[in-house]
This record gives C-alpha cells, sequence and structure tokens, in this order.
C-alpha cells in the first residue's frame, strides 16, 4: 500500500504532459507498487529509447558549431532530474539544468546563437514558467531558435513558444495546450485490508484531498482552481510568444489537442515547417553573412594555457 500511496502522489502533480505519456508512465509504477517486475518488453524499450537519446544528444553536441549552440530538450520536463529516467524510455530534462547551460552559452563570446532541439512530450508544471522567462530574456543578448524535432506537447510546446523562433518538422507534432492532475481515492481498499488511517494535523485543509478519504466538492474545486492558474499561465506563455490574444489560443491552437506540422502552421502554433538540418543551415548561413566573432579574452587566455 505504501507504494500505491506513492504512484498516488507521483499523478496528483499537475501536469503539462500528454495523457498517454502519463498513463505508460504510472502503467510502470503500477506494476512496481504491485511487486511486480517490468515486463522484458518494457525493459527493451526503455533501453532502446535511452540509447537513441544519448546517440541523438552526441548528434546535437556534434552540430555546434560555427558560433552555434545546440541544446537538446529530450524527454519528460521535470524540474529536477528524479526518478523519471528510471521509467520513460526518452528520459527527462531538468528545468534547472537546462537553465544553467542556456546561461553558460549565454556568456559564451563564441557562441553567437543558440538552437533548443525538442522531442518531448511535456512534463510536470514545476519550473517550466520560469525556464520560459529565461528564454525570453536570453533572445535580448542572442538569438535563440526552436524546432519540434519531432514532438513538442504540452510543457515542451510552453517552453518552445518562448523561443524568437518556433519550427516543426514535416512530420512532427505539436500542442497538448492543456494542465491535468489526478486524485486517488484509496480509502475502501484500505478498509478491506483493515486499516483505517488517522491523519493528525494543523491548519484548516492542510490535509484536504489526501488519498485516505474521498474527493469531497470543496477539495476538487480547490484542484480544479489549481489548474486553471497553471492553465491561464500556458495560455498567456503562448499567446505572448506567438503575438495572438489568449482567446485565440483557447480556442483555436487544438484546445487540448496535438496537432501534426501543417495543421499546426495553419492555426499560427509555429513560424515554419523545415528538419532539424534546414533549420541548423539556415542559422548557419546568417554566421556567414555577418562579420566572425572575435574570441573571447577567457578562449585567448585558455589557449594560452594548453600551450604551456
Amino acid at each position: 500500500m505504501n507504494k500505491q500511496l506513492l504512484l498516488s502522489e507521483f499523478l496528483t502533480t499537475p501536469w503539462a504532459l500528454m495523457p498517454e505519456r502519463l498513463q505508460a508512465m504510472s502503467g510502470i509504477l503500477t506494476r512496481w507498487s504491485a511487486g511486480e517486475p517490468p515486463s522484458d518488453e518494457t525493459l527493451f524499450q526503455v533501453n532502446t529509447d535511452r540509447v537513441l537519446r544519448d546517440t541523438r544528444k552526441q548528434m546535437a553536441a556534434a552540430s555546434t558549431g560555427t558560433g552555434i549552440a545546440v541544446l537538446p530538450l529530450y524527454g519528460v520536463v521535470t524540474q529536477r532530474g528524479n526518478m523519471v529516467d528510471d521509467i520513460s524510455g526518452p528520459g527527462s530534462t531538468s528545468t534547472q539544468q537546462f537553465t544553467s547551460v542556456l546561461r553558460q552559452m549565454l556568456a559564451d563570446d563564441t557562441v553567437g546563437q543558440i538552437l533548443i532541439d525538442i522531442d518531448s512530450p511535456g512534463g510536470s508544471v514545476y519550473g517550466v514558467s520560469e525556464l520560459a522567462s529565461e528564454i525570453v530574456k536570453a533572445r535580448a543578448q542572442k538569438p535563440v531558435i526552436a524546432v519540434a524535432n519531432s514532438l513538442a506537447a504540452s510543457a515542451a510546446y510552453w517552453i518552445g513558444c518562448s523561443a524568437g523562433e518556433f519550427y516543426v518538422t514535416p512530420g512532427g507534432e505539436v500542442g497538448s495546450i492543456g494542465v491535468w492532475q489526478a486524485h486517488f481515492d484509496y480509502s475502501k481498499a484500505l478498509e478491506e485490508e483493515g486499516v483505517k488511517p488517522t491523519l493528525i494535523s494543523a491548519g484548516k485543509f492542510k490535509v484536504e484531498g489526501n488519498p485516505y478519504v474521498p474527493l469531497d466538492k470543496q477539495a476538487q474545486a480547490f484542484m480544479q482552481s489549481r489548474v486553471d492558474d497553471y492553465y491561464n499561465a500556458f495560455i498567456e506563455a503562448v499567446a505572448q510568444g506567438r503575438g495572438v490574444s489568449a482567446s485565440e489560443v483557447r480556442s483555436g491552437m487544438g484546445e487540448g489537442r496535438v496537432l501534426g506540422a501543417d495543421a499546426a502552421l495553419a492555426a499560427g502554433m509555429v513560424d515554419g515547417i523545415a528538419t532539424f538540418d534546414d533549420v541548423l543551415a539556415k542559422m548557419q548561413a546568417s554566421v556567414r553573412s555577418t562579420k566572425p566573432r572575435s574570441q573571447s579574452r577567457l578562449k585567448q587566455a585558455r589557449d594560452a594555457l594548453a600551450l604551456i
């Protein structure tokens, strides 16, 4: 039962994530909570996805050059790296770690442009608004472009919209604008096991929404208000990034659905359809058309030290 309660805690977090991806992750957790090992098929898929993810990161690093920094944003978005890496094949991207790398690229005089390579179904809402704000601020220092390669859903779409330009690959998808969370009522299951929890608390609503009792209307209304607050912040961020009104985002950008490249472009959700290589080539062309940047004093000093 303790493992089941951990699963409940995991799912009650507000998520800006494709529901089917969270359902797959919760399926693995459910087996784990029941003491059942993951199937060989699941382990094979997780390991295969992990190898593919690592290979893509290496390719992204190899693409960095001519003053362009490629920052990968793959897998489930979380505020910090955690157990998601163990239950989601594509792994996770920490918003805190991503912000740290972004700041390093802004401080590096040899980097003139930043390309965010996105392949993510979204994730936890925690830390997403802060990262999006960091990217918006970064655009005042250096051009920041994002590409959905091949998926930028929910929280990942929120982040992508903060870039100065946002593209999707021809076979890619974007959207899933929305927020959700779940509540699990284990009161009957506990009763059948002969367990009757007693919560000792201080604060009128301190234990509101706990999994030991059915969810009452007041608690459900509060949970809905939290989801609405995050959703409104999501809508406002997309509206600002896409240069449209909030009402246009609510009614004209899939209403929670994921859209393919052509439909997304028609709805104004992206600036264009292009492969990762096409976007990178466009950025490289813009570098060649400008005067080469001189080396930073820090890099000159490092090069000098390397000769000693």
